[in-house]
Parts: C-alpha cells; sequence; structure tokens
C-alpha cells in the first residue's frame, strides 16, 4: 500500500503558497491606498501650511492718495463765496470770509453722501436724504446728526492754500475755534 498524504484543509504546502505570494495583484489593494491617502493628506496641510506662512511674509499695504493738497493762491477766491472746484475730485470745499478762509468737507455727517452747494439758497442741501447745512457747516434741517466737519487749511511756503483732510475739525467737541480749522489773512 502506498502511503497516501493527508492534507489538512486550511494549511498550505510550501509550493502553493510561493506560487500564490508571487502572484502580482491587479490594482492596489487596500492597505497600500490608505497608507498613500494619509501620507497625502499630511504633506497636503503642511504645503498649504507653508504656503500661508510665506504670504504672511508679505504684508498687504492699502496705497491711498495724499490727504494734502495746495488750492491755489488766496487771490483766486472771491470775499463771501464758496468755492467748489474741489468738490468732485477732493471732497472739500472752500469758503473765503471777510477776514480769512475755513473748508468744509463735503461728507454729510449723516450718510456720507456729498451735498450740494445751492448759492440761491445760500445753503448746503444733502441729496440723499434732505439734509440742509449752512454756509458755515452748521445743520439745519433733515436727518444729519451733526454739523460739517472742517479740514485742516494753512499757508503752504510758495503762498498757497494748503488743505489737509486728515486733520477734521468738529463743531460739538468746540475744535472750530482751532487755529488750523480757520486761516486768518
Amino acid at each position: 500500500m502506498s502511503p497516501t498524504r493527508l492534507k489538512a484543509p486550511n494549511v498550505k504546502l510550501p509550493a502553493e503558497y510561493e506560487a500564490e505570494t508571487q502572484r502580482q495583484p491587479q490594482g492596489m489593494d487596500r492597505r497600500r491606498f490608505l497608507n498613500y491617502t494619509g501620507w497625502l493628506g499630511i504633506l497636503g496641510s503642511l504645503a498649504v501650511s507653508l504656503l500661508g506662512f510665506l504670504r504672511f511674509l508679505f504684508p498687504r499695504v492699502l496705497f491711498e492718495p495724499p490727504t494734502q493738497f495746495k488750492a491755489g493762491l488766496p487771490a483766486d477766491y472771491a470775499v463771501g463765496a464758496v468755492d467748489t472746484r474741489f468738490v468732485a475730485s477732493q471732497r472739500v470745499w472752500i469758503i473765503r470770509e471777510e477776514n480769512g478762509f475755513y473748508a468744509l468737507s463735503a461728507i454729510c455727517t449723516h450718510l456720507g453722501c456729498t451735498p450740494a452747494w445751492l448759492a440761491t439758497e445760500n445753503k448746503f442741501k444733502c441729496p440723499c436724504h434732505g439734509s440742509g447745512f449752512r454756509r458755515t457747516g452748521v445743520n439745519f434741517e433733515g436727518p444729519a446728526p451733526r454739523p460739517l466737519e472742517r479740514v485742516r487749511i494753512a499757508l503752504a511756503d510758495d503762498g498757497q492754500l494748503l488743505i489737509d483732510k486728515g486733520k477734521s475739525f468738529r463743531q460739538e467737541k468746540g475744535e472750530w475755534s482751532s487755529s488750523d480749522a480757520f486761516l486768518n489773512i
């Protein structure tokens, strides 16, 4: 009788094991896929963090136009008149009185609209909500909560009027009596 070899159902012989391990799978197995996905996520988050850090080294800068401008010689302005030539470009009115000058900001104190100068009525009238301001800038009608602001006015070295919109003066704080809010000539 020849000896028969009994084979256990779950036990693989060495030859069968080698043949199975040498076969290449057709696609990527699950373990390798999850490994690659995990490393891709980690490296991706590091790359985004590095880009954010590099962007932090170059801050955003806002370049604004200068707040000062020259408005011409004092002789160019008529006494008792409101000059409107800088309303469109600078949002400023220049008013000449008998004893000097002052400059009003052309920004309504209600919502920031640009009021219009009505020479026939001798007042500034806001077209948005109807606020009215006297020639001095004091509000007398409409929803504007306070008078118009004055801006700094001075004489430049060359004798021209120098207007600085970066410095404003508010009447309710008593700043209209400041030497920079009114130019005596």
